[in-house]
């Protein structure tokens, strides 16, 4: 049962990381000479990953298969809409990190709701 409790939390974790992570990256929004106006709509427009992840995250918490699905689609969106541009390490730490996360979801459903009942 132990187990099943580390397994459940430790996909959110990493979740929550995640969306710090990318959030990070909204702040050089900053690195501009614009008016601050200007900066931060800028930094807005650049959270809406974020956004996208929060509402991942927060539809995964109780539908863990549905967050698995969404977080291995979005790290293959992020492949895909870049078409192989990116440097080779974007790919590990963005979409890596969202297969990773996708798969945790999935193994702590398979592991707590997905057994057969016998």
């Amino acid at each position: 049962m132990e187990k099943i409790k580390w397994l459940a939390l430790l996909p959110r974790i990493a979740g929550i990381g995640l969306i710090l992570c990318v959030s990070l990256f909204a702040l050089d929004a900053f690195d501009t000479e614009e008016s601050s106006w200007a900066q931060f709509g800028g930094f807005m427009i650049h959270l809406l990953p974020s956004l996208v992840l929060v509402l991942v995250l927060l539809v995964a918490w109780r539908f863990e298969l549905v967050g698995a699905i969404a977080y291995v689609g979005l790290g293959l969106l992020y492949f895909l809409l870049t078409g192989g541009r990116e440097h080779w390490s974007a790919y590990v730490v963005l979409s890596g990190s969202l297969f990773l996360v996708g798969v945790l979801f999935l193994a702590h459903w398979v592991s707590a709701k997905g057994k057969p009942k016998r």
